[in-house]
């Protein structure tokens, strides 16, 4: 039990992340600009000429866990001069932390337009004038292979084996995360109560899924992909995340997230991105994309 235990607590630790505030311009309105790939010249492959002017607070979606701390972060300090600090949570969650003030950060990266459009206004702060969608990744049930129902998740349909006595399914809070709104999508597809899953906080749901506290969950490919983790596919569910970025408009630091975002996109970036299972989709800035940096026009075709 004490075993469990730890590997919770340290997965959490991992994901811990920190923030501060500064102010700075106000929210603008709706245009959508679709962009080209990212690919050449656009894409900032010349990732040395990229520098940082201090620590980038990075709050993003906690799928990204692994991408962020263990790669993307690390090889953005080296090949910048940076600092990266992030901050991982549900999507949803973050949104409501940032417009709380309870957390600050130079960039915000989502797993859900949905929660992109709960910063922009107004009404919401003006926290967002625009945001890039990047990337997706499909919904799918991850399981352990050492679950005594491993054989059944294999062999049978999903939505009979989560029912089945004594199965333990996992799910993050549809209020505060995209995956468990998608999650629960899926249920009702299927008429499936939502007691079937236990909810917990998108950055418990590996390690309790690795420690065999349960059977199987809701993942996105790209999680499970990336741990080994083996997966199956929910038949005619199809449903995904959708990854976007932005520069808040409130940024403590707002040079220090244009850099991260040109690393991001940058060649190097979607490398590191490719390995930990996004698919990758042609920029698309949606919002006000004259509100878009100067700095990144070109990175994101926004003209």
């Amino acid at each position: 039990m004490k075993k469990t235990a730890a590997v919770v607590v340290a997965t959490g630790l991992l994901l811990a992340g920190c923030s501060s505030s500064k102010s700075s311009p106000k929210a603008g309105s709706g245009t959508t600009s679709p962009a080209a790939s990212t690919s050449g010249a656009a894409s900032g492959s010349a990732t040395s000429a990229i520098t940082a002017s201090g620590p980038v607070k990075v709050a993003y979606a906690a799928s990204l866990a692994n991408l962020m701390e263990h790669d993307l972060g690390p090889a953005y300090d080296k090949a910048t001069g940076g600092d990266f600090q992030g901050d991982a949570a549900g999507s949803t969650q973050l949104v409501s932390e940032i417009k709380g003030k309870v957390k600050q950060a130079d960039v915000f990266i989502s797993a859900s337009t949905d929660a992109n459009t709960g910063l922009t206004g107004d009404a919401n702060g003006g926290w967002e004038s625009w945001y890039a969608t990047f990337g997706t990744a499909p919904l799918v049930i991850a399981y352990n292979p050492n679950s005594k129902f491993a054989a059944d998740i294999k062999s049978k349909p999903w939505n009979q084996v989560i029912t089945e006595a004594g199965f333990k399914m996992g799910s993050t809070d549809p209020k505060l995360d995209p995956k468990g709104k998608l999650a629960a999508q899926a249920l009702t597809k299927d008429d499936i109560p939502a007691s079937a899953v236990q909810v917990f906080p998108e950055e418990q749901l590996v390690g309790r899924l690795q420690s065999g506290q349960l059977d199987a969950g809701f993942f996105y490919s790209s999680e499970a992909a990336e741990l080994n983790i083996p997966t199956v596919e929910l038949g005619d569910v199809h449903l995904q995340a959708t990854y976007t970025v932005s520069v808040l408009n409130k940024a403590p630091d707002a040079d220090s997230g244009i850099a991260f975002v040109q690393y991001l996109l940058s060649d190097a970036g979607k490398a590191l991105m490719t390995k930990h299972g996004l698919q990758l989709q042609p920029v698309k800035v949606t919002g006000d994309a004259g509100s878009v940096p100067a700095q990144l026009k070109t990175l994101l075709n926004a003209g």
